[in-house]
């Protein structure tokens, strides 16, 4: 769990530097996200720089998690992997 923990709170920081201009609804978003891919294979500034990316593709208005809008958004998804450099 502190494992988990720590991960998270370098997550928030490497957000932190992406998300300046994100609102609050934003951060609690790309937060959520980070914490749903805490098993990655790959480091969290990538999951947070992918996050912020789909984040930032989705409507304002949307409800859906991103890991629940990424599952009927194939391209979106594939464009944030590349941009974000996960592998």
């Amino acid at each position: 769990m502190k494992m988990f923990a720590a991960v998270l709170a370098a997550g928030m920081l490497a957000l932190a530097s992406t998300a300046a201009f994100a609102g609050a609804d934003d951060t609690k978003w790309v937060a959520k996200c980070i914490s749903d891919n805490s098993d990655a294979k790959v480091s969290v500034e990538i999951v947070a720089k992918y996050c912020t990316c789909m984040n930032n593709k989705m409507d304002d208005n949307e409800t859906k998690t991103i890991t629940q809008w990424e599952k009927t958004h194939p391209a979106e998804m594939k464009a944030c992997e590349k941009e974000a450099g996960w592998k």
